[in-house]
């Protein structure tokens, strides 16, 4: 792209300079006009060497005016040539342009990509750093079966203990009938004494007859 824009610079000072030469192409006009006024004085021409003279100057002229119109139009096609290639350039740069725009939008996808990676890797890099303080699967299995062992262990000795609880229930259950038997039977007893002390003082309290 640079050379493209060298060479495009390049030309416009050639096309400056010749303008600077030729101007707005007065040479050719005034060609043209010397050619007129040799072509009055010869038609005018008194003798044979006057007009000999200026047929020599006409065809010098005329050749000068050829030579003029030869080089302008080699300019004319040079132009055309470089109207070409300036309108190649412009599409080769417009080309470039849209390439670079897909460039930069494949770059900002790719530093967009590049930092969801980098992104996922922290992530993971710190869940891996957790996974790392805990025991592995196999470890937390049998930790689980041990636990489960206890468990079952510690259900059982709660089955014994509820079992001999409730056989003490019913031990102690037993235990207050047998109190309350017993004192209902001694409540009993007190009272007969009683009945019986009772009869004898009134024996002993009447005569004989």
């Amino acid at each position: 792209m640079i050379n493209c824009i060298h060479v495009y610079t390049c030309n416009n000072e050639v096309i400056r300079k010749r303008l600077l030469i030729d101007g707005d192409g007065a040479g050719d006009d005034r060609r043209i006009n010397l050619l007129v006024k040799s072509f009055i004085k010869w038609c005018n021409s008194g003798s044979q060497e006057e007009g000999y003279s200026q047929y020599q100057r006409m065809l010098s002229t005329l050749s000068q005016c050829e030579f003029s119109m030869g080089k302008t139009l080699l300019v004319y096609d040079m132009n055309l040539r470089e109207m070409e290639n300036y309108e190649k350039i412009y599409k080769e740069i417009e080309c470039s342009i849209a390439g670079a725009h897909e460039k930069i939008a494949e770059c900002k996808k790719q530093i967009l990509q590049a930092k969801r990676i980098r992104k996922n890797r922290q992530e993971y890099d710190a869940l891996a750093k957790v996974i790392q303080h805990h025991p592995d699967r196999h470890e937390t299995l049998k930790e689980l079966e041990a636990l489960g062992k206890e468990l079952e262990h510690l259900s059982h000795i709660k089955e014994s203990v509820e079992d001999k609880l409730e056989l003490r229930r019913k031990q102690f259950h037993v235990l207050l009938s047998t109190i309350h038997e017993l004192q209902q039977t001694l409540e009993n007893d007190d009272k007969l004494s009683e009945v019986e002390e009772a009869q004898e003082s009134t024996m002993e309290a009447d005569p004989k007859p």
